[in-house]
């Protein structure tokens, strides 16, 4: 293949080794639940999502007005990193959005199944961007992955992301419906090779979403992808991700793999709808029921 070949990266996973690496990881992110700094830190990395069948533009208005206020009532917390919608909420949330720093993520091209014809998906991505998102969310064609069709799967990206340009692209693997570890690993580096800005693990449509198996093998490969390319490629585990102790087990997988340089919002993002006011509670000591 032209386009990937296999002798360029390492596809193999050793699960007992990765079992290995998370026990100790989960022990060490069991013990920061007490670190207000770590748990502000992931706050900070939030893409605050909602992706509903009954979203309506007052939805993306009132989104976009509690992240507003949020800096007010909590001015010594981050905010968010982004506010992550379906396309016809974008222009909604762009016009009431006044936090600074704060993207406007938005899924697209065929979200969640990933199951149209490329042109609308490339047409759709330009909608969604010209609406005035920030960076798009889009999902690999996950029945071409699977009957291996991997040229399909990285024609695809890396079209969307020259139709993106300079926006930013997060790639959905839909890593629990990939058979094993490997799969998870070569989807990863198809994905990048194709030019993703971000790798991510789910749409939170299927499950299982997110798992630490998954986010340690991505991450493996974003680190030896990044040894062999200098580009440095994002990772977010999304989908299921709502007690301040699983976002900590993200967080130290990241830290533990890659190093502290990626534990940015430019590098590293959360996506969840219900986080953010478990990670406030635990914070504060209190019910927190902001979002």
């Amino acid at each position: 293949m032209d386009f990937f070949v296999e002798d360029k990266f390492n596809l193999e996973v050793n699960g007992e080794e990765v079992g290995r690496h998370l026990a100790r990881i989960k022990d060490l992110a069991l013990s920061r639940l007490g670190d207000t700094d770590k748990l502000k830190a992931c706050f900070g990395s939030i893409d605050l999502t909602t992706l509903n069948t009954t979203d309506t533009a007052e939805r993306g208005k009132q989104f976009a007005e509690k992240v507003n206020g949020f800096t007010v009532d909590f001015p010594e917390m981050p905010s968010v990193a982004a506010i992550c919608v379906y396309p016809t909420l974008v222009s909604s949330v762009k016009e009431n959005l006044k936090a600074k720093g704060v993207k406007i993520a938005s899924v697209a091209a065929g979200f969640p199944s990933s199951q149209t014809f490329l042109e609308i998906k490339l047409s759709e991505c330009r909608m969604t961007i010209g609406q005035g998102a920030d960076e798009i969310d889009v999902v690999i064609p996950v029945g071409s992955f699977l009957q291996g069709d991997l040229y399909s799967v990285f024609s695809e990206v890396k079209q969307i992301k020259e139709t993106a340009g300079d926006i930013h692209v997060k790639v959905i693997l839909e890593t629990g419906a990939l058979p094993s570890l490997k799969e998870i690993k070569l989807a990863s580096f198809l994905a990048m090779e194709a030019g993703a800005d971000f790798i991510k693990t789910s749409t939170g449509k299927l499950e299982p979403a997110a798992t630490p198996e998954a986010v340690f093998v991505m991450c493996t490969a974003i680190k030896e992808y990044f040894e062999k390319t200098n580009r440095k490629v994002g990772i977010k585990p999304a989908g299921g991700v709502v007690t301040s102790s699983e976002a900590l087990v993200y967080y130290t997988i990241v830290e533990q793999v890659l190093g502290s340089s990626w534990l940015s919002p430019d590098l590293f993002r959360l996506g969840a709808s219900r986080l953010a006011n478990n990670l406030l509670s635990d914070i504060y000591g209190r019910a927190v029921s902001y979002f």
